[in-house]
């Protein structure tokens, strides 16, 4: 059997759960490299050579001589690369991408801070944990209602948008960070939860626990 051509450098993260997902629902060939953030292990030099800003995931595709990072980048990449989980006709796909750099622009960064002011800050800073709060509920109610009518985020094709999207909203439920109030959001979570691959994929490179 021939090595994998493909390399993925990732952490117990939604960012890197996102990665880890997209390759167990293409079913493609890949090595896993952990790296420990904990430990530091992304300040390694090695690795700094593949991503000089020490962030996961990171694909290599030894095949192309490509390495990608950035999660949005590297779920395109996986999807062009594969023909796969980005829909054909124009409309449709321009959805999935817009929605993919909606998490990669908004949801991504507001939950990532408001995880950190409320669980991982040295002070409580009320107005900061405030402010993300509110913005993290403005983005359930615009997730919530583009599911009113639809089951994936590009319409009736579930695609790279839903699994950038349920990268976050996997974290929250681990963290007990309640979206439940939002109907359509949890059904849509729901859904994409019971898919055999995005269950294997939140377990790589091991499963993310509560604090």
């Amino acid at each position: 059997m021939p090595s994998p051509i493909l390399h993925l450098y990732t952490d117990s993260s939604p960012n890197g759960f996102k990665t880890s997902i997209a390759l167990e629902e293409l079913e493609l060939p890949y090595q896993l490299h952990h790296v420990r953030i904990a430990e530091g292990e992304h300040r390694h030099p090695d690795f700094l050579k593949l991503h000089p800003h020490a962030r996961i995931p990171v694909l290599v595709d030894e095949s192309a001589g490509i390495t990608v990072f950035e999660s949005a980048a590297i779920l395109l990449y996986l999807a062009e690369k594969s023909g796969r989980l980005l829909p054909r006709h124009p409309t449709a796909r321009w959805e999935a991408i817009t929605w993919l750099m909606f998490h990669a622009a908004s949801v991504g960064p507001i939950l990532g801070q408001r995880v950190h002011f409320e669980m991982f800050a040295d002070e409580a800073l009320p107005l900061a944990i405030e402010r993300y709060r509110r913005l993290s509920n403005e983005f359930f109610a615009t997730l919530d209602q583009r599911l009113a009518d639809r089951p994936w985020l590009a319409g009736d094709e579930y695609s790279i948008a839903d699994i950038a999207g349920f990268g976050w909203t996997h974290i929250a439920r681990v963290i007990d960070l309640d979206f439940s109030a939002y109907p359509n959001l949890s059904d849509w979570h729901a859904r994409v939860a019971e898919r055999p691959a995005v269950q294997r994929g939140v377990l790589i490179p091991e499963p993310a626990t509560g604090p």
